[in-house]
């Protein structure tokens, strides 16, 4: 049984998002997920781990994990781009994650940085 149970999704890419959701549900978590930064916050969501899209179609990624900190909530983030490059991985890095991964990326992978979030 996974030591982290609820683990939020926000990912733009409603296929990548399902994809995400049945891993993780099949893995035994309970699963949130959202298609956009803005419907997380207006949601109010809370996340004990929370895997979260770089680039999404308003608020970035790496921008409400910012958010998140200055309010006080650092729930262990995992990173997923599409668009890799130097600059948004140091971006991605210098706002706090325990992992980031490059689109697409094995689902072992994911478990991974998911056993990493919850250690």
């Amino acid at each position: 049984m996974p030591t982290l149970q609820k683990v939020t999704v926000i990912d733009d890419d409603p296929t990548m998002l399902k994809a995400i959701e049945r891993l993780l549900r099949v893995k035994g978590f309970d699963v949130e997920t959202f298609a956009s930064a803005e419907a997380f916050l207006a949601a109010k969501g809370r996340a004990a781990c929370l895997i979260l899209d770089i680039h999404l179609g308003g608020m970035s990624g790496i921008e409400l994990r910012r958010r998140l900190v200055a309010s006080g909530s650092e729930p262990p983030t995992i990173f997923i781009t599409a668009i890799d490059d130097e600059a948004t991985h140091k971006a991605a890095t210098a706002a706090g994650c325990v992992a980031y991964l490059r689109k697409p990326f094995l689902a072992s992978s994911l478990m991974g940085a998911i056993d990493k979030a919850a250690g």
